[in-house]
């Protein structure tokens, strides 16, 4: 082999080899840094954050279904039987006590008054002659008692008449809102026919039912003499802006429920409350020394709550825990955890029973500070 041809095979030799070392040295980097990226994941994964329980004094929401009753609602009636000559009023309007709200035709007992008011004039004439007379001892004083008789019966028809006459104007007994009408103008109605409907709703009666066992709960530790303002959640789930006070409890248990109903007065001057409006009652009670866990921390079987304990040697143990009440994204724990236990908030579906693991502590006033992120597992 000539010596040219020779060189240039030596010289293609090395550049393969200053390749294959390049290459080499690549695998290798981009081994070491999946390396290092793999121990950092596993360092990342088997890394697990807790907390322990907080106690603190605390007050939660009991919510009861309610009704809303006006305090005052009446049925508007038909006194006399006859046409409806007049409406004065429309649905929904806001009555003044005393203002005239329908008419039923009184031709009928207009006739009737004249009739008894001429009757009274004619027996007051015959009982002014016959005193006359009896004065003058020409008639007897039996005489003078027949007609002062006669005078009374007659006004006491004229009174009747009035009375009648009056049933045909129908007037509002007190302020409030005009309800749905129930007949139209020109209705023939009978006597005690429903109109409408009259609502005071300046002040609102609520009224919602306690099962017994916490109806004794509240006469033993606040006393149904000093019950608590309560507060009304409405149908969009936003509470009336004014509390209510409980000031009646009826006397008798039902017997099919168990229940008792409590009636919360509330104040309703904007008239936002109307008769008839449904909602929740928020009861307020308070819990001393409470034990509170984030939701998160839990999980179940079978219907039971557990959490999983940091124990001494940093392995998990699973404890059941009994749940006293329930508030958004927190748990009141009555049993099961002491307040310095510590327990596992995330990754609860990534371990295991005895499972020993390593972790980071967070102190759940810090948790308490963001529960808008804390969802149950």
């Amino acid at each position: 082999m000539q010596k040219g041809n020779l060189f240039q095979l030596l010289q293609k030799i090395r550049l393969i080899m200053t390749r294959i070392l390049i290459l080499l040295c690549l695998v290798g980097i981009l081994g070491n840094t999946a390396c290092e990226h793999k121990k950092e994941a596993e360092h990342h994964e088997s890394t697990f954050l807790i907390t322990s329980p907080i106690k603190m004094d605390t007050v939660v929401f009991q919510e009861y279904v309610s009704q809303v009753h006006s305090i005052q609602h009446i049925e508007l009636r038909a006194l006399e039987r006859g046409y409806l000559q007049k409406v004065f009023v429309d649905e929904g309007q806001h009555i003044k006590k005393g203002q005239l709200m329908f008419q039923i035709m009184p031709l009928i007992y207009e006739a009737e008054k004249q009739r008894a008011s001429a009757e009274a004039d004619f027996a007051e004439i015959e009982y002014s002659n016959t005193q006359s007379l009896a004065d003058s001892n020409i008639v007897s004083y039996n005489e003078l008692a027949m007609s002062r008789a006669k005078l009374a019966k007659a006004t006491a028809e004229l009174n009747l008449a009035k009375a009648h006459l009056g049933f045909t104007e129908i007037r509002a007994p007190f302020d409030g809102i005009m309800g749905r009408f129930q007949v139209r103008l020109g209705s023939l109605l009978d006597e005690g026919e429903l109109l409408s409907t009259l609502s005071d709703n300046s002040k609102m009666w609520v009224y919602f039912n306690v099962p017994e066992a916490e109806y004794l709960d509240y006469a033993s530790t606040t006393g149904l003499e000093n019950m608590p303002e309560v507060q009304f959640k409405m149908a969009n789930n936003k509470n009336f802006s004014h509390s209510g006070v409980i000031e009646t409890i009826e006397a008798d248990f039902n017997n099919e429920t168990g229940n008792i109903a409590f009636r919360a007065t509330f104040p309703n001057e904007k008239g936002i409350l109307r008769h008839g409006e449904t909602g929740n009652i928020l009861m307020p009670v308070p819990f001393e020394n409470a034990l509170i866990i984030p939701q998160k921390a839990t999980f179940e079987i079978l219907d039971r709550k557990y959490v999983y304990v940091v124990d001494d040697s940093n392995t998990l143990r699973t404890t059941e825990i009994t749940i006293a009440h329930e508030v958004p994204h927190l748990y009141m724990v009555s049993s099961g955890l002491k307040e310095d236990d510590k327990i596992l908030i995330e990754g609860l579906r990534k371990v295991k029973n005895n499972q020993e693991i390593k972790y980071d502590f967070l102190d759940q006033k810090e948790i308490l500070k963001d529960l808008n992120l804390l969802h149950a597992e």
